[in-house]
């Protein structure tokens, strides 16, 4: 029996205990602990909002206990432990990092996660179709994502064959680095890698992608550049850099183009799978899905100020436009 085998085989008990407890408290509100990487965002807005569609009313029927990192990734542990601490009846999460923060303080209570990059590859499931132990929800990954963004910006820059690449060193980083190498290669177009871990680290980032000549940027996922939004995208400004984001936040603060899921989308489907647990459903046997709704947003002053006509045939296919 291998290690994962094993903890799923002991934590299973556990879990069902946990679960038919919960079933057996007549009148007792769910309480759902809220691990949040960073602040109050429209991806939880979108889960409050989940609930309310499925007759859940806030501190009427179901109670959400919030625990805020706000860009610090070393405190989830301790606010993951204070949610378990609370004996909370399922824990919300956002991301791998406050995911495995949470499965590190229980493997009893269900924990469910708007958006996972690769929850097989970072050990949180054993299968997206049964994940076996105590995690479960959606994950932000489609095969397709990596090609798309990168024939996007290839439409929008005419003769572009040099595309820098801002990352993170994270595990999960370097799974979307290898499908945009594929992707790469098939389009006939170079990247340049950035790896970054710090903020600190963006002006120099930018300043090796102005002088290896980079026509356009693709940022990849991560919450951590979320929180420097704005910083990024006035970098991108200065350095005259189109970039293509996954995220439309980042075109409404003034970034030329977005491709990817619908944040809010995932975490309002989130709040299906914490219906089905509060009903009795085991977190083991719901299948974590895939996107389902996907966005491409284009903010054409931006694109202007770079000096850039956007195609009509680009603009055909947006699903929103900012003027």
């Amino acid at each position: 029996m291998d290690r994962r085998t094993f903890l799923a085989a002991t934590a299973a008990p556990l879990l069902a205990a946990h679960l038919a407890a919960l079933a057996q408290q007549p009148g007792r509100l769910p309480r759902i602990g809220v691990l949040w990487p960073i602040s109050d965002d429209a991806e939880l807005k979108a889960f409050r909002q989940g609930l309310r569609e499925l007759g859940y009313v806030e501190q009427q029927n179901i109670v959400l206990e919030y625990r805020y990192a706000r860009g610090k990734d070393e405190v989830l542990p301790a606010l993951a432990a204070e949610l378990v601490g609370l004996n909370v009846d399922i824990i919300l999460t956002y991301g791998v990092t406050a995911a495995k923060a949470a499965r590190q303080a229980t493997t009893t209570i269900p924990i469910v996660n708007g958006s996972m990059s690769d929850p097989v590859a970072a050990g949180l499931a054993e299968s997206l179709a049964r994940p076996g132990g105590n995690v479960t929800g959606l994950t932000s990954r489609s095969p397709t994502l990596s090609a798309k963004r990168l024939e996007l910006i290839k439409e929008v820059v005419p003769g572009l064959s040099r595309v820098a690449v801002l990352s993170t060193p994270a595990p999960t980083a370097q799974l979307g680095l290898q499908e945009m190498k594929v992707a790469a290669r098939s389009l006939g177009v170079s990247l340049l890698v950035q790896q970054v871990q710090e903020p600190n680290e963006f002006e120099s980032a930018f300043s090796e992608m102005t002088k290896a000549r980079a026509g356009a940027l693709l940022v990849l996922a991560d919450l951590r550049f979320n929180q420097y939004l704005g910083r990024l995208v006035d970098l991108a400004a200065e350095h005259r850099l189109p970039v293509t984001y996954t995220s439309k936040d980042f075109v409404e603060g003034g970034g030329v183009m977005s491709y990817g899921p619908s944040w809010p989308d995932q975490f309002r489907r989130a709040a299906g799978y914490v219906d089905k647990i509060l009903k009795g459903a085991k977190p083991a046997n719901l299948a974590i899905e895939g996107p389902a709704k996907f966005e491409l947003v284009i903010n054409l002053k931006t694109a202007k100020a770079l000096g850039l006509t956007i195609p009509q045939s680009v603009l055909l296919r947006a699903d929103e436009v900012i003027q």
